[in-house]
């Protein structure tokens, strides 16, 4: 039975993609019969390309995306570079998870209630430093620039590329060859950059392309953060297909698949730079430079990461202080009073919600789970061992744009019948869980001795037996760690709940996104710390659950 997992998987999650892209690429063209669209041509593309300040969001989609990217990958670099085994490196290592559970959107509402001009910076500043007695006329969220967007991106991306990064550190002995360069007279920011990264780089290549993906498609993060008039491509396709006048459907649709073209041709310009980079980078280590400016990047590297590490926990704090105050007025750097009403007249409110959300969540991670374990199971008794093609089918929901595909589910769900029904919800999300399911805990599940599984076949138990009662309680740290992870993916997602769910389910991620647009910040609050705390709860009870059940068995330990 298990030999057929892999293909069950495919078809689950393969199929919807494809059918998705299939069902955006036909109406960008101008067919869609059940809205008119009778023929082919290239009138969207027309429509699209002639909508007021059109050339601003593609800029705009463009300039965000490229920038977060780079500058992500720039600052886990050089942190990585001048940290590496130092205790602070080891502190980010011990708080990556609690970053990684919180969702885009709560993370992003934190960061205006930062950032903004009546934000905790200015209040903090004021009006002592600054001498404001009421918030300043500045645009420092919803800026034209797209600055806020850009950092927003960052303090979410970041954590992800580092703990990326460090799993591949672990794979290539980088301590060992940094004490070698260092009895070369190497400084460790040179070392690291000429003997550790050309071969780690090409190991976190594929979560590089992942982010670069997302920054230039994310649609909750920019409707939080981004411009409104125009805003980036992504929340310009979305308005588009969300409005009334169904006419708008094709360019829609066109401007999805301009997306998907968009990542492409940035993956395709990325793959360039790299060689360029590699070329001259092969120069810059013949040359034999060790490297003068050592405490300088130690100063900047370091900067970086606290910089980075303090605004998300200011964010997260921001919406802790927001849900349970009373009375905030500007410049007061701390709420007057304190209240519990905000969160007495959100209970009713968020009940239903958070039970969608819950029950959403948990049957993603369940099924996927299932479907991750059968398949690891199925190559470890074959032999079998996926290559780059995997690899890629594997990141295709990441690298590929959700409006490029979604809507075309949208549209074969409608015709299946099965919109704004539960499996619809359940299914799109399992698309995004999947991956990271598979990604958490291919390694670990791949690294178990096998002996265990031949002493326990010794001794007559069926592979069944063998799986369910020495491969999972071994794993069980990364078995829940894994689905931690994917239940924090599952809380996160708005796009997927808003074609699938018809707007009909509603989650704490689609009404915080919604209440984002204007709505009193303390019950905007409420909803993103309860969006917040839904995953963190998940980690921490893959965290404690193995060390209760184990507590006479400390032998019994993976790490994931």
């Amino acid at each position: 039975m298990l030999r057929h997992a892999p293909t069950l998987t495919t078809a689950l999650f393969v199929g919807p993609i494809a059918a998705g892209l299939v069902g955006t690429f036909l109406p960008s063209l101008g067919y869609l019969p059940a809205l008119g669209g009778a023929g082919f041509g290239f009138a969207p593309w027309r429509e699209l390309f002639a909508q007021p300040g059109f050339a601003t969001s593609l800029r705009l989609t463009l300039v965000t995306g490229l920038a977060a990217t780079v500058l992500s990958l720039a600052v886990v670099c050089l942190f990585c570079a001048v940290a590496q085994g130092t205790p602070i490196f080891r502190a980010a290592q011990r708080g990556l998870a609690p970053v990684l559970a919180i969702p885009h959107a709560a993370l992003a509402i934190g960061f205006v209630f930062l950032a903004a001009p009546s934000g905790w910076i200015a209040r903090v500043l004021s009006p002592w430093a600054t001498g404001w007695e009421r918030p300043p006329d500045l645009a420092t969220v919803n800026d034209p620039q797209g600055v806020a967007l850009i950092l927003g991106l960052v303090l979410k991306e970041l954590p992800f590329l580092l703990l990326m990064t460090i799993a591949a550190l672990g794979q290539v002995r980088a301590a060992e060859r940094l004490a070698i360069a260092a009895t070369l007279g190497y400084r460790r920011p040179t070392a690291w950059l000429k003997c550790i990264f050309p071969l780690v780089y090409p190991q976190i290549r594929m979560p590089v392309y992942a982010v670069l993906a997302f920054s230039l498609s994310t649609v909750d993060v920019a409707l939080i953060l981004g411009p409104g008039n125009p805003p980036p491509l992504g929340p310009l396709v979305v308005r588009w297909l969300t409005d009334r006048e169904v006419a708008l459907y094709f360019p829609a649709a066109a401007g999805a698949c301009l997306q998907l073209l968009l990542v492409v041709a940035a993956v395709a310009l990325w793959r360039s730079i790299e060689a360029i980079v590699a070329a001259g980078g092969r120069r810059w280590i013949v040359r034999g430079a060790r490297g003068g400016d050592g405490p300088i990047a130690a100063v900047l590297g370091n900067l970086a990461a606290i910089a980075a590490a303090v605004a998300v926990a200011a964010s997260i704090a921001g919406l802790a202080l927001w849900s349970f105050a009373a009375a905030w007025r500007f410049p007061a750097a701390m709420p007057e009073d304190w209240s519990t009403a905000t969160w007495r007249r959100a209970t009713g409110e968020l009940g239903w919600p958070f039970a969608n959300t819950l029950i959403a969540a948990t049957a993603a991670t369940l099924v996927a789970t299932a479907l991750v374990v059968a398949c690891l199971e199925n190559e470890q008794r074959r032999g079998l061992r996926p290559g780059a093609g995997a690899l890629w089918l594997l990141y295709a929901p990441l690298l590929i744009p959700q409006t490029a595909f979604l809507f075309g589910v949208q549209v074969v769900l409608v015709r299946l019948g099965l919109d704004g029904t539960w499996l619809a919800v359940i299914w799109s999300h399992l698309l995004f869980v999947l991956p990271y399911v598979f990604l958490s805990l291919a390694d670990p599940w791949r690294a178990l001795d096998r002996r265990y599984i031949r002493a326990a076949a010794c001794l007559g138990a069926p592979p069944w037996r063998v799986m369910l009662g020495v491969k999972v309680p071994i794993l069980l740290r990364p078995v829940l760690v894994a689905m931690a992870v994917g239940f924090a993916v599952s809380v996160g997602q708005y796009l997927p709940t808003l074609f699938a769910g018809a707007g009909r389910v509603a989650t704490l991620t689609t009404e915080a996104v919604t209440l984002a647009a204007g709505a009193d910040r303390r019950i905007l609050a409420t909803y993103a710390l309860a969006q917040a705390a839904l995953p963190l709860v998940a980690y921490a009870m893959a965290l404690v659950a193995p060390a209760v059940a184990f507590r006479n068995r400390r032998g019994l330990r993976v790490s994931p």
